[in-house]
């Protein structure tokens, strides 16, 4: 039996005979002493293989990396200036007594504390690559990150329940897996966006407070932070008011950063979507970054300037500027020249700026820039005043449609704040607040929910269901913390009247609020509760907490971007059998595979 892990074996054990399983992480022959950096994982031990015992000598010279092994043997000080101060288990070394090969292994693709391995390698060689010291840690994280979930739900009243699997297709904004019934020809399963019809129709039941760290799929073009399935932190409450369900959201992020990283997060400042977008450009704001976004549009309207002129017309338009302090000594042409492509990126058409050499001069002199021969000295003057550039400055603007604004000149602030030293090294949560309840889409011509269908909208914005949309906003609120959302949610809509409006102004007649809805309008019937709730994306949260870029590397057995397990080399085809049995026949596909 094994005394103790390799990586916590220490001066505790001095002078006693353990016995230890692991991989050899590394061999090393120092003239006729053979060490073996044994690992598991809470890490190395180092094991001496001396030629006085022949058999034990033996085997450790045939040892290669990745072998697992049984060692056992004294625990001894090493060497006086041999010890590691790195490792728990630096001040000591086994002496072999035992060494038994219990597996031996191929050469591996990489080393285990290799740190250069590209990932289309590492996703291959998952069960190698979960070895690493780095891919450990990040796992114990995770379990570090669910644990304090469980604590603090566990100990504020709320309940774990399952919800299904295997569900009914419906809209709630990304596209789904679906999953053909054999024994309902020509009918389907979808995969669950999110539990978020049953924990409402848990509510309707009286248990109150409920929670689920749930596997969640949607079937979208992948990216750093999203993937085909993921886990969420699935939260929602009865009887409590928007702020109390805050306060209580607010009071699990701050346990989850204490329990893990014993960080004391700040304050949580409250934004409206309003606010956020007009002043950072995003409703996840990077507080973290110092520069403003400043409203221009009013300035512009009338100004000579087609580009600003135009853009301040459009019913939706906007003319917004960024400010870049010192960013004349900052940026070279060609820095700035390189930032037009990457705002193209969210839709811009082209970048204009100024170089503030004597905001004093509103002429070419003072103001370097192509637009300012197109700009009058007046409302030049204003440009500067309401931005407050000095000489040094760089100012961005940006004029188009208010989205493409905000997206574009939100993603440059975060860029240019972190790569200019505009940005400081904290933890800056913040709630964003009252977001718009629809969006219109111009392809349909219809309205669609902004958050999803079953958001209820602001007691006193109802009555613009019928009459105008736009103008609704809805109980809907966010977490962002640096630039990331952290988790969203809102206050559900509790009265099956209001629920059917809601779903007419979405364009949803009442066959199809029937045909998808009808057992979530009848449940609302029966005396349902004000509930609401908010889920967490577990994966970006433990990213986050990692220090880490994308969620690949926060899940034990990721997708790459195209969708692939390349691993297990899935997906792949299926046999002409199985497709038979689920009434389904392939149209301009490959050809299935053998029949077993």
């Amino acid at each position: 039996m094994r005394t103790e892990y390799c990586g916590l074996t220490d001066a505790r054990f001095l002078g006693q005979t353990v016995t230890l399983y692991g991989w050899a992480h590394r061999r090393r022959d120092h003239g006729g002493v053979i060490f073996i950096d044994l690992r598991d994982r809470e890490g190395l031990v180092q094991v001496v293989c001396d030629p006085d015992r022949a058999d034990t000598f033996a085997t450790a010279d045939r040892v290669r990396n990745e072998f697992v092994l049984r060692v056992t043997g004294l625990v001894r000080k090493r060497p006086e200036g041999t010890v590691n101060t790195e490792l728990k288990s630096g001040e000591i070394e086994v002496l072999a007594h035992e060494l038994e090969v219990l597996n031996a292994s191929v050469t591996p693709p990489f080393m285990m504390d290799d740190e250069q391995i590209s990932e289309e390698v590492r996703l291959k060689y998952r069960y190698l690559d979960l070895r690493r010291p780095a891919m450990q840690r990040i796992l114990r994280m995770r379990h570090q990150t669910a644990k304090a979930v469980r604590e603090y739900l566990d100990d504020n009243g709320f309940v774990d329940v399952e919800t299904p699997v295997l569900y009914k297709s419906t809209p709630e904004g990304a596209r789904e897996f679906l999953v053909p019934s054999r024994i309902h020809d020509g009918q389907f399963y979808a995969l669950p966006q999110s539990p978020q019809l049953f924990k409402q129709i848990l509510m309707v039941a009286g248990y109150d407070r409920y929670y689920q760290i749930v596997k969640c799929f949607r079937d979208e073009d992948l990216r750093a932070d999203r993937q085909p399935e993921f886990t969420q932190i699935d939260v929602e409450t009865s009887f409590l008011s928007e702020r109390e369900i805050q306060d209580l959201m607010e009071g699990l992020v701050r346990h989850v950063w204490k329990r893990v990283l014993n960080v004391d997060l700040p304050a949580f400042p409250r934004l409206t979507y309003a606010e956020a977008t007009a002043k950072y450009g995003s409703d996840k704001p990077d507080l973290r970054v110092k520069l403003d976004l400043t409203e221009l549009t009013d300035v512009v309207k009338d100004c000579g300037f087609k580009v600003f002129k135009s853009a301040a017309d459009l019913k939706d338009g906007r003319v917004a500027a960024l400010r870049v302090p010192g960013g004349n000594e900052q940026f070279t042409r060609k820095e700035l020249d390189d930032l037009t492509p990457f705002v193209a990126i969210y839709g811009a058409k082209g970048l204009a700026y100024i170089r503030v050499n004597d905001p004093s001069k509103l002429n070419e002199e003072g103001l370097q820039s192509p637009i300012v021969k197109f700009l009058s000295p007046e409302v030049l003057g204003k440009i500067i005043e309401r931005t407050g550039a000095k000489a040094g400055d760089v100012l961005f603007f940006g004029a188009d449609r208010r989205k493409i604004v905000n997206d574009a000149l939100g993603a440059l602030r975060s860029k240019v704040g972190h790569e200019k030293g505009h940005a400081e090294k904290a933890w800056k949560p913040c709630w964003v607040l009252d977001f718009p309840a629809f969006e219109y889409d111009e392809e349909s011509k219809r309205w669609a929910a902004a958050h999803h269908p079953f958001t209820s909208p602001k007691d006193e914005h109802v009555e613009f269901l019928d009459t105008d949309p736009s103008k609704v906003l809805a109980k809907a609120y966010d977490i962002a913390l640096n630039g990331w959302e952290l988790g969203g949610g809102s206050v559900r809509i509790h009265r099956a009247e209001i629920q059917a409006k809601q779903f007419a102004t979405l364009g949803i007649g009442e066959a199809e609020q029937r045909a998808k809805f009808g057992w979530l309008l009848d449940a609302l019937a029966f005396g349902a509760p004000p509930h609401g709730g908010i889920a967490f994306g577990l994966d970006r949260m433990v990213a986050m907490l990692a220090g880490v870029e994308q969620i690949r590397d926060v899940m034990a057995f990721p997708k790459t971007q195209r969708g692939q397990d390349l691993m297990v080399e899935t997906p792949t085809p299926v046999t002409e059998r199985q497709l038979r049995d689920l009434h389904i026949k392939l149209r301009n596909a490959a050809p299935a595979a053998e029949t077993k």
